[in-house]
């Protein structure tokens, strides 16, 4: 199978270890391994045995991750290494060559390209700027007329952080259930307390992890929730790769999983804290603006002027150490990926360097 570069991936991978200043990192900060440990008031790690643990996830950790929804039960649940490999056990689960597949633009350019070589056709539907980044229902609609197998969503959406209103996922669900089709929603920065396509629809797939809001990306630990028979099928396919996650993620992700009111709280903190540096940067900046999201790590920040996106980052990096993964890398120019993530005095030093550099060019 033959995939394309995977431009967001590559590009923080090229660049981000040169970074004083990282403006576009999707993750709360870090837990320390100390710090996370320090919630094990049961003393849970230190009794972790190092076999292969539970196949497809150990219960303790299910039924914490099923907390974070409205049904399903621990058959519906199978964990993975990361939301990403999550969203890659179903694609190749469900998708044969020549099934349709409709996804968003901007977006995560996996939900296009693996579908593609897995054999599909793939229609990218866009979200609207200047409608606060929302699909159009008319959009979907129209390429519904084919048959479709899977629909593919960010919700919160990447790069934007915005969540599709509540009339396009009825309606889009309505659609759904006339052909049958199955959707994906990759809900990696979700809000717990927001609906999940899991639970709306009998054909919803969700998947999630403990890399974004909960701060632990360097554990590798995400999860699929779905019908029972779709996960039956994944986990048939899962001997073939990943086996399973382990038991020394499993009760690390445990013990993150049983204080995750904790944690979310301060990723709310973090977010509501550059949100503000943000809009108070943004009343004196005209030549940028952007549709900050109310819970998510991510934003689209739109630039006025003709210079291409990859040469503004590559020269905000080279010359001040800001980095920005450049609105190219998702196929849109005049934007750049914003976090809501770093520290307050660095969002704050960064943004003023992109208010010279804009303005100096």
């Amino acid at each position: 199978m033959k995939l394309p570069k995977f431009e967001v991936e590559q590009w923080m991978t090229d660049y981000e270890n040169d970074a004083v200043c990282n403006l576009t990192d999707t993750c709360i900060p870090a837990l320390t391994v100390k710090e996370l440990l320090a919630m094990d008031e049961a003393g849970d790690f230190q009794n972790v045995r190092l076999d292969y643990g539970a196949i497809t996830g150990d219960l303790r950790v299910k039924e914490e991750i099923l907390k974070l929804y409205q049904s399903g039960d621990s058959d519906s649940i199978t964990t993975s290494q990361g939301c990403l490999q999550g969203n890659e056990m179903v694609m190749e689960t469900l998708l044969e060559p020549g099934d349709h597949v409709i996804t968003f633009k901007p977006g995560y350019q996996a939900f296009s390209d693996y579908p593609r070589a897995l054999g599909g056709t793939v229609t990218e539907l866009p979200l609207y700027e200047d409608d606060n980044w929302q699909p159009s229902v008319s959009d979907l609609e129209e390429a519904m007329k084919q048959k479709t197998k899977l629909i593919i969503l960010n919700d919160p959406n990447n790069p934007t952080g915005i969540r599709f209103n509540d009339a396009f996922i009825t309606r889009m669900i309505e659609l759904a259930k006339e052909q049958g089709t199955w959707i994906l929603s990759d809900e990696v920065y979700r809000d717990p307390a927001c609906p999940s396509v899991s639970d709306l629809y009998d054909r919803g797939i969700s998947t999630g992890s403990l890399s974004k809001m909960y701060s632990l990306a360097g554990l590798r630990f995400g999860w699929i929730k779905g019908p029972h028979d779709l996960i039956q099928k994944i986990n048939e396919r899962r001997d073939y790769s990943i086996i399973s996650t382990g038991p020394l993620a499993d009760t690390l992700a445990y013990i993150a999983l049983k204080n995750k009111e904790r944690l979310l709280e301060r990723a709310e903190n973090v977010i509501q804290a550059n949100r503000e540096i943000i809009q108070d940067w943004l009343k004196n900046e005209p030549a940028c603006s952007v549709v900050l999201p109310e819970f998510c790590t991510v934003s689209f920040l739109k630039y006025e002027g003709d210079i291409p996106s990859k040469q503004l980052a590559l020269d905000l990096l080279k010359k001040h150490g800001v980095f920005f993964v450049p609105g190219a890398c998702f196929f849109h120019e005049n934007h750049l990926r914003l976090s809501l993530t770093a520290d307050p005095e660095v969002m704050k030093q960064g943004l003023s360097l992109l208010s010279s550099y804009l303005h100096q060019n």
